[in-house]
C-alpha cells in the first residue's frame, strides 16, 4: 500500500518530504487496522469512519503544506491494493463457490462504504484547518515564502515587509523537524530561536511546514558545532543545514539544500541528528539510487565494510588529509605508525589499491557513516 500510495504522480510532493511520507504510511496501517478490528469486533456490520490521530494528522499537514483535497485519491489507491489482498485472503478461506461469493460482496461493500466516509471526514477536516490557517498573519507568511520559493514575481519589498524579514543580505536556511509526531512543537520553535542566537541575529524567519517541521531562515552563519551543542537539549529534534547565500536566489538555494540534507538523512535512515549541506552534497547524489549506492559500496569496499571501526576510520581521515600520514595521525590523536599499520590492514581488504582509488573509498566509507555504520 505504501509504494502504490506514494508512487502515484499525484503524490510526489508528499513522497518528497520525510514527515508527510511517514504521515501517509501511519495513515495507511491506522486504516487498514480500523477497519480489520472493526470486523473482528462485529462481522459484517457498517464500519465508522477513521478519525483517529494518523489520518486528521497528516490531513492537517497537507493543508499546511498548502496541498488540497486532490491529496486523497492516494486513500482509492490504497483502497484498490488491500482489496486485492483481500481476495487472495478469502480464496484461501473457502472453496465454496456461493460463501465466497457472499464474502467477497459483503466485503466489496464495507471496505467501499469505509473509505467513502473516511475521506470525507478527513477531507472536513481538511477543510477546517484550511479556515483557520487563513485566519492571521501566519497564513500570509506562509504564502509569500511559498511564492518565494517557487520564483513568482513577487516584488521584493512585499515580501519582506509580509515576512518581516530581509531578502538582500545573508540566508542560512533549516530545516527542523522530529520523527516523533508527537514531539513537543515548542521543541522545534525553541531550536528555531537558538539559531538565530546562534548566528547572532535578532529573530529567525519560522514558517510551519508541518506538526513536527519547521522552515527556517536566519540572516547570518550558523555554526554546526554550536548547534550540535544546543540539541543536547532538544533530544526528539532534528536539523538540516543548508549552505550560507544571499539575495532571494540564496534565500531558495539555501532551503532546497537543507531540503535535499533532510531527506538524504531520511532515507539512509540515519541516527544522525544535524547535518549540513556541504558535508553530505556528495553522498546525497550517490545515493539517490538506493540499490546503486548499496552496489557501488561493496563493490568499492570489499572486507573493509566489515572491518573494524578503527580501520575504517583511519583510511577515512588519511584520504581526507589528502594522504598525508602525518596529518591523518594527528587528528586521529594516533602514532604514525599506528595509522600506517592499519592502512596496510585496509590495503590487504579493497579489493583496488588504495592509491587508485582513494576518491571513491572516501566516499563510500561516507556512506556508511550516515547510514550510521560509523568509523
Amino acid at each position: 500500500m505504501d509504494a502504490a500510495t506514494l508512487h502515484a504522480a499525484s503524490m510526489r510532493v508528499v513522497a518528497e518530504d520525510p514527515v508527510l511520507r511517514e504521515g501517509i504510511r501511519r495513515a495507511n496501517r491506522a486504516n487498514v487496522l480500523h477497519w480489520a478490528v472493526s470486523n473482528v469486533r462485529d462481522p459484517g456490520a457498517p464500519v465508522s469512519p477513521n478519525v483517529g490521530l494518523e489520518p486528521l494528522a497528516i490531513a492537517r499537514d497537507l493543508v499546511r503544506r498548502g496541498l488540497n483535497e486532490s491529496m486523497l485519491d492516494s486513500y482509492r489507491i490504497g483502497q484498490d491494493v488491500a482489496w486485492r489482498y483481500w481476495m487472495a485472503i478469502c480464496f484461501d478461506l473457502t472453496q465454496d463457490a456461493q460463501e465466497l461469493r457472499e464474502l467477497l460482496d459483503v466485503s466489496a461493500r464495507s471496505i467501499a462504504a469505509f473509505v467513502d466516509a473516511t475521506i470525507g471526514a478527513v477531507a472536513a477536516r481538511m477543510q477546517a484547518e484550511r479556515a483557520e490557517l487563513t485566519q492571521g498573519s501566519h497564513a500570509e507568511r506562509r504564502e509569500t515564502v511559498v511564492l518565494v520559493l517557487e520564483g513568482a514575481p513577487i516584488p521584493r519589498q512585499r515580501a519582506e515587509g509580509r515576512l518581516g524579514y530581509a531578502l538582500d543580505g545573508p540566508h542560512t536556511a533549516a530545516v527542523i523537524w522530529s520523527d516523533d509526531p508527537k514531539a513537543d512543537p515548542g521543541q522545534l520553535d525553541s531550536v528555531a530561536t537558538a539559531l538565530a542566537r546562534v548566528a547572532q541575529v535578532a529573530a529567525p524567519l519560522s514558517i510551519v511546514a508541518s506538526a513536527v517541521t519547521r522552515w527556517v531562515w536566519v540572516a547570518g552563519r550558523v555554526d554546526a558545532g554550536e548547534v550540535a551543542t544546543l540539541l543536547g537539549d532538544a533530544a526528539a529534534v532534528r536539523v538540516a543545514l543548508g549552505p550560507l547565500d544571499r539575495e532571494i536566489d540564496g534565500f531558495r538555494r539555501s532551503h532546497f539544500d537543507a531540503l535535499t540534507t533532510q531527506r538524504m538523512l531520511t532515507r539512509l535512515a540515519s541516527p544522525e541528528r544535524l547535518a549540513t549541506y556541504d558535508s553530505v552534497a556528495l553522498a546525497s547524489l550517490v545515493t539517490e539510487d538506493m540499490e546503486r549506492a548499496d552496489r557501488f559500496v561493496r563493490d568499492t569496499l570489499g572486507d573493509l565494510a566489515e572491518a573494524d571501526p578503527e580501520i575504517r576510520a583511519a583510511v577515512l581521515t588519511f584520504v581526507r588529509e589528502q594522504c598525508n600520514a602525518v596529518r591523518a595521525a594527528n587528528r586521529l590523536f594516533t602514532h604514525r605508525n599506528t595509522l600506517l599499520r592499519r592502512i596496510s590492514r585496509a590495503e590487504e581488504m579493497l579489493p583496488r589499491p588504495l592509491a587508485e582509488n582513494s576518491v571513491e573509498v572516501a566516499v563510500a566509507l561516507d556512506i556508511l557513516h550516515w547510514r550510521g555504520v560509523s568509523p
